[in-house]
């Protein structure tokens, strides 16, 4: 797993609509600051789908696998429009960069 190589992923394909510093804004997407750890449709001050809010898994490394293949079949409902990341290595690639970035 490479953070560096996670960062070129998440800067050509997440940043967009995310954001991941402390206190960063949320965009299309919410903020992933304190990403780890947290329910989904957790992020304060964003506005969820209810299909987000009622999934009720903790984000972590192995959800956020599954999730980051393909975002719309693991959430059905969810507003997020990215079609997921299907090589493994990516993803845990984004996932090792994520893990250090929203810490």
């Amino acid at each position: 797993m490479s953070a560096e190589d996670g960062k070129k992923i998440f800067t050509k394909a997440c940043a967009q609509c995310h954001t991941v510093e402390k206190g960063g804004k949320h965009k299309q997407g919410p903020n992933l600051n304190g990403l780890f750890g947290r329910k989904t449709g957790q992020a304060s001050g964003f506005s969820y789908t209810q299909a987000n809010k009622d999934k009720g898994i903790t984000w972590e490394e192995d959800t956020l696998d599954i999730y980051l293949t393909n975002p719309k079949k693991y959430i059905p409902g969810t507003k997020m429009v990215f079609a997921g990341l299907k090589k493994k290595k990516d993803r845990a690639n984004l996932i090792a960069y994520l893990k250090d970035s929203t810490a």
